[in-house]
Parts: structure tokens; C-alpha cells; sequence
């Protein structure tokens, strides 16, 4: 028991690890929340988040006459200290958890006070000079410091997510520039339609992906709204007047983002509606970052029995019986994350919509499915970067090949001779192997010249006169 030392709480007495600079209401939730295995300290942003929040309201405690000045630079110099990514290590506690985030909270006040409490020259567990919920917590409650806490490592991870975004959208976009001279057929419905570039494709996926940049910080934006001040149901009780306006402003200055207090701190503390309107927004980038994994898929299907029009970086043998395979893992990999971010999106929204009364008590599965999404994402989009993308080849003349051969290039027969013969044209050369082109010519349709001039692939990939 010398490697211990006892705390005690509303339940009584336990022991902690002497060197933890947590404390008793750490230890309870890491006897009790043994379930996701990812704990608080796999989410750095999220505790830098939560440091802020204390600093702010320890700032604004000290402001309003509540904290003397020796206390309050303690405790922001910890705070600063925890944010840069000290003590890390000490949040030990499951992300999925009871009690509507107080371990959470619990977690960064314990730290946070033992860590003054060294500064102070003192031991570890004397909170009669420095307290987690008297000092620490002063002037709030997990309801408003929790989700506040939340939101701000939101907001940080929101901007390495975009900049992942940025990265794979400029991958495509060169590839797109690399691949504009490769012709090749369009398909819809997986059917022969007609001509266009590899360029204009892999061009695409760069612009679809663009757009969500713009949709996941304008909803990402909705995090600055806060309800500190609030304390446990919004009232306001045991914080002082002007606390909530002043702890806002002082969170704005701490991080940089442009915080607000929210209007109405009853409405807000137990609302969720920020969380699910982002959620949504990284589902719509999963179901498209999905859609162009299996473009890629497709595309280099093969290598004699498929599409085969690009190649992806081969990564790794693909079978353990069939020698010579290689698969398409890098984008099969990024698949699957997508379909564990859509199914986060769901747990997401049951999750907001149990808030009951004053309260929604199931914010720890909802800020988990959010942040494990964007970690997922990140590392998906720098892996389809790193190991796939920036290594895709084309196959010239693959893709060449398949246009002159293709019944889909009639469609460009459409203004000159009409619907109806070039329906006649397209089925006889499906009956008969015959080209589209040869038919033409047989049953003296168009000039040889003429016909060259229409169904020159490279007159077919814009819009042009007759």
C-alpha cells in the first residue's frame, strides 16, 4: 500500500496511485467504465479543449473577486501546461462512460488541481489548498464545462481534418492535370456512355471533395456557441452575475475562436443540435470519399478481365492461394472507415435525440462517435494520399482502345442523324461485332471526312456547334 494514497468522496474512501496527479473520482470511473478501451488520453485535442475552459473560467473567477492572484496563475500555468501536452498520461478515463461527463470533468479538475498543488510546494491529495470542485470547478458544472470543453477540441480537430481534405483534394486535382490528355469512355448505370478524360475524372473527384470543406467549417462554426456560465441546468446557480458573458470573452481570447455565450443557457445545455448537424456533415464526406473508392476499385479492375484503365501502387500480395494477385487494399481500407463514420453519424443522432428534460445525459457516446470519426478520417484520407493517389498511373492506351471500340461513341451521331438510325447503327453493331464507325460508312451515312470529324474523340469532350 506505500505506492498508494487514500482519498475520500461522497462514497467513502479509496486509493489512488501516489504519482497519479488524478484523484479519487478518476480512480471510481476507472474501476467502473471499462468499455470502449479508447480512453480521454487518445484524444489530446479534447483535453486541450478542457484546459482551455478551466484557464478561462479560473481567468474570469479571478476577475470577478472569486480566486486570489497566486491561485489563478497556478492554475493557468497548469492549464497552459496540460495544453501543450502535459499529463497527458493522466486522463485515464473510457470516453464511454455514465454520469453525463462528470468523470470527465472530474478528471481535468483532480489534475489540474494536483498539479498546483505541486507548485505550491505541496503534496498531491491536499486539496484544503488547492480543491478540484471548489477551485478548480468554481462558478460551473460538468454541464456546462463538459460540453464546453468538447466543443473546443472539436474546433481544433475540425481544422486538421480540412487540412487532411486539402491535401487529397490537391492529389486529385495534379493527377487531374497529369491524366488530361488520356481519352476514355464515361460510363453510367456501369454501361458504355461516351467519351471523356481520365483528367476530367480524377478532376471531379478533386471538386466533389472541395465542397465539403466549406460544409464542415461553416458547421463546425456552430461550436462556438458555449454555455459556461450555465452551471447545472442553466439557471445559473452558484456562478456570478456576468460570469457567463465574461467566461465566453475570455475563452475567445484563450483559443482564438470567436466564443459566444449562448442566448439562452437553459435552452443550450442540454441541446445537441451542433453535434449532429457536423456529424452529418462528415457522413456526406465518407459516402463520397466512399463513392470514389470504389471508382478506383473499378477503374484498375483486372488486370486482363476488367476495366484496367489505371493502375493503383501495389501494397501488398493479394492472396494467399491465387499467386500474382494483387488487391485494391488502400481503397477497400478507406471503404470500410467510411462506413464506420456513417454508422457513428447514426449513433450520433439516437444519442441527441435521448436528451431528456434539462439534460442530455448520453453526450460521452455522442463526442466519442464524433471525434473517433474525424480520427478516422484523418488517417484514412493521409493513407489513400501516401499509399494510393499520389502513385496512380493511367493506361493510355487501354483507355484509347476501349473508345474506338465502344457502341456508346453513336450518341455523337445523334444531331446528324437522328435518334432513330443511330439506335438502328448502335444494335447491328452489337449483333455483329461491326464498328460503329464501319456501319456508317457501309450503308453511306456521313462522308469518311465527316464521319472522322464527329466521332473524333477529342470533339466529343465538350460542348460544340453542328
Amino acid at each position: 500500500m506505500e505506492n498508494f494514497r487514500k482519498e475520500s468522496d461522497l462514497l467513502g474512501e479509496l486509493n489512488v496511485p501516489l504519482d497519479a496527479y488524478y484523484g479519487v473520482q478518476t480512480q471510481r470511473a476507472i474501476n467502473n467504465f471499462k468499455i470502449s478501451g479508447q480512453l480521454l488520453s487518445s484524444y489530446p485535442d479534447f483535453i486541450k479543449g478542457l484546459a482551455f475552459v478551466k484557464k478561462a473560467a479560473a481567468k474570469t473567477n479571478y476577475e470577478l473577486g472569486l480566486l486570489n492572484e497566486n491561485l489563478y496563475f497556478k492554475i493557468a500555468e497548469a492549464c497552459d501546461e496540460i495544453a501543450e501536452g502535459k499529463y497527458h498520461e493522466q486522463f485515464p478515463v473510457d470516453m464511454i462512460q455514465g454520469g453525463a461527463g462528470t468523470s470527465i470533468n472530474m478528471n481535468a479538475n483532480e489534475v489540474i488541481a494536483n498539479v498546483v498543488l505541486e507548485k505550491l510546494g505541496k503534496s498531491k491529495g491536499e486539496y484544503e489548498f488547492c480543491s478540484p470542485n471548489d477551485h478548480i470547478n468554481l462558478s460551473q458544472s460538468t454541464n456546462d464545462a463538459y460540453p464546453t470543453g468538447i466543443k473546443m477540441g472539436l474546433l481544433h480537430m475540425n481544422i486538421g481534418l480540412v487540412e487532411k481534405l486539402e491535401r487529397i483534394i490537391a492529389a486529385f486535382r495534379a493527377k487531374g492535370q497529369e491524366f488530361h490528355d488520356v481519352i476514355k469512355m464515361g460510363r453510367t448505370q456501369l454501361q458504355d456512355a461516351v467519351p471523356m478524360t481520365l483528367g476530367q475524372e480524377f478532376e471531379a473527384f478533386a471538386a466533389t471533395l472541395e465542397e465539403d470543406i466549406s460544409k464542415l467549417n461553416n458547421n463546425a462554426s456552430l461550436f462556438v456557441e458555449v454555455n459556461m456560465g450555465a452551471t447545472a441546468i442553466g439557471t445559473g446557480l452558484n456562478a456570478p452575475v456576468g460570469y457567463a458573458t465574461l467566461c465566453a470573452k475570455n475563452l475567445a481570447q484563450i483559443t482564438g475562436f470567436p466564443i459566444i455565450s449562448a442566448p439562452d443557457l437553459v435552452e443550450a445545455t442540454p441541446d445537441t443540435g451542433s453535434y449532429v448537424i457536423y456529424s452529418s456533415a462528415m457522413k456526406r464526406l465518407a459516402v463520397k470519399l466512399s463513392k470514389i473508392c470504389n471508382d478506383l476499385r473499378l477503374l484498375s479492375s483486372g488486370p486482363r478481365a476488367g476495366l484496367f484503365e489505371i493502375n493503383l501502387p501495389p501494397m501488398q500480395p493479394g492472396s494467399s492461394i491465387m499467386p500474382g494477385k494483387v488487391n485494391p487494399v488502400i481503397p477497400e481500407v478507406v471503404n470500410q472507415v467510411c462506413y464506420k463514420v456513417i454508422g457513428n453519424d447514426l449513433t450520433v443522432t439516437f444519442a441527441a435525440e435521448a436528451g431528456q428534460l434539462q439534460l442530455n445525459v448520453m453526450e460521452p457516446v455522442l463526442s466519442h462517435a464524433i471525434m473517433e470519426n474525424i480520427n478516422f478520417l484523418c488517417n484514412a484520407l493521409d493513407t489513400l494520399h501516401d499509399k494510393c493517389v499520389v502513385g496512380i498511373t493511367a493506361n493510355k492506351e487501354v483507355c484509347l482502345n476501349m473508345v474506338k471500340h465502344s457502341i456508346g461513341i453513336v450518341t455523337a451521331l445523334n444531331p446528324y442523324i437522328g435518334y432513330k438510325q443511330s439506335t438502328e447503327i448502335a444494335k447491328e453493331a452489337l449483333e455483329t461485332g461491326k464498328s460503329v464507325y464501319n456501319l456508317v460508312l457501309e450503308k453511306g451515312i456521313l462522308s469518311q471526312e465527316k464521319l472522322d470529324e464527329i466521332l473524333d474523340p477529342k470533339n466529343m469532350l465538350k460542348p460544340h456547334n453542328k
